[in-house]
């Protein structure tokens, strides 16, 4: 199968990232069906994708008339049958439950053609224990989206040991001709490359906050103001060339032997799950949350990637 062959997406799974990925592949002029449980999941999705569409559209980085014609190539149901049965491309968006993954993509084997590929927005898992109840085993990867998906250009490809080429080449493709910047990851491993390096950088944060070096705030201030900003523009091995390896290896050999290595759950982010401070979601974490305050942050993030967006 080629790129110019796929005329079809399905996405199974409608919520934070499933109908941004539907938005995507229906402003790019797919058709695309969009499924979940429940009808009203599929109808606040749908509101979801025109808000989205309307923030680009105010911000000029699409066509006011294209919203409509985006919205009517998405068509939604909750029969997973329906959905698949004609899909040359299928994203799976679920939760990141394995066996509900397994349960998934075993129907998808048996429901979807015999060309279509299969791939997951998994965040962590990997594809050869996504894709055991599947005999189509070389037509399976994750493509790993970042949120919000239509508005972060990168798309993490990775492959299992049974990826075919073919199958790598042909999402490579298509994700370049939605716009989007595909990254092939070789070799299969839990996070890939994105939440492998942040889970590594949260980390050493919550060392710094646990063993009372600076205060949470204090740690975002620094990100926000100093590498962060370089970060946006240039990846951490382009920053350290210009730098030069001799000054790294110099500076690093005394760091390295007390940064935080632990392969246990930080008990600081332990003990904040158990008294119940998740963050946003509970609107106390090591900040206190209102509406107020989660909306600015919300907004602040969003006008940043926008004019990133404006800048390609």
């Amino acid at each position: 199968m080629t790129t110019d062959e796929i005329a079809q997406v399905a996405v199974i799974g409608a919520g934070l990232m499933g109908h941004g990925i539907a938005q995507e592949f229906a402003s790019a002029g797919y058709r695309v069906y969009l499924h979940d449980v429940t009808n009203e999941y599929l109808e606040i999705a749908l509101i979801q994708i025109e808000q989205n569409l309307n923030v680009l559209a105010s911000n000029a980085i699409i066509q006011e008339e294209s919203i409509s014609h985006t919205l009517r190539r998405i068509q939604t149901s909750t029969e997973i049958e329906i959905v698949a049965e004609n899909a040359d491309f299928v994203v799976e968006a679920v939760t990141e439950n394995l066996a509900l993954k397994q349960q998934i993509f075993g129907k998808l084997d048996t429901i979807c053609p015999t060309h279509t590929i299969l791939a997951s927005n998994t965040t962590a898992l990997m594809p050869s224990q996504i894709g055991v109840n599947a005999k189509r085993k070389n037509q399976i990867l994750n493509t790993h989206y970042f949120n919000p998906p239509y508005l972060i250009p990168l798309v993490e490809l990775i492959r299992s040991p049974d990826t075919s080429d073919e199958t790598v080449e042909v999402t490579f493709e298509l994700l370049k001709t939605i716009g989007k910047t595909p990254a092939i990851i070789e070799k299969e491993a839990l996070g890939f490359v994105g939440p492998r390096l942040q889970a590594a950088l949260i980390r050493e944060a919550f060392a710094i906050v646990e063993q009372g070096i600076a205060s949470a705030e204090t740690v975002d201030l620094v990100v926000r103001n100093s590498f962060g900003r370089r970060l946006s523009v240039a990846g951490p091995f382009e920053v350290f060339e210009l730098a030069g390896w001799d000054l790294v290896l110099a500076a690093f050999e005394e760091l390295y032997k007390d940064l935080n290595s632990s392969s246990d759950i930080n008990p600081l982010l332990q003990q904040m799950v158990e008294s119940g401070k998740l963050g946003v979601k509970s609107k106390e974490g090591f900040y206190s949350w209102t509406d107020e305050k989660i909306q600015q942050l919300r907004e602040r993030m969003n006008r940043a990637l926008i004019r990133q967006a404006k800048d390609v």
